[in-house]
């Protein structure tokens, strides 16, 4: 089999989602703010992971309010995870250029998943 030949993968319902896409952003972005405090650290990424995980689990949901729950819950976590990063840079474990980037990013996360919770 060539690659010209190789079939597709098909897309999950999360594929398809532009949210998922900004949360992975989010999640490379906290990640790369390389954060000193290892409980912070851990904290902000899993709060990221949590989002990528919701915003997933939301798209395979079929019914609008088991949808609308989940991605409440992504909403959350995306916020937790860029006032990790902002409190890092407070306390100067991170830039705050790390922290202005998790911030547009998850600025326009919290746009997306809100008109989603709608």
């Amino acid at each position: 089999m060539t690659a010209q030949t190789k079939p597709r993968a098909p897309l999950l319902p999360h594929h398809k989602l532009v949210a998922y896409g900004v949360a992975v952003e989010l999640l490379l972005a906290v990640k790369a703010a390389n954060i000193r405090d290892s409980k912070l650290r851990d904290e902000a990424v899993r709060a990221a992971k949590g989002t990528c995980l919701n915003c997933a689990e939301g798209a395979g949901r079929v019914s609008r309010a088991d949808k609308a729950r989940v991605f409440a819950i992504a909403r959350g976590e995306a916020v937790e995870a860029v006032a990790a990063v902002e409190i890092a840079a407070h306390a100067g474990d991170t830039t705050q250029d790390a922290a202005d980037q998790c911030v547009v990013i998850g600025h326009r996360l919290v746009a997306l998943l809100t008109g989603l919770i709608r």
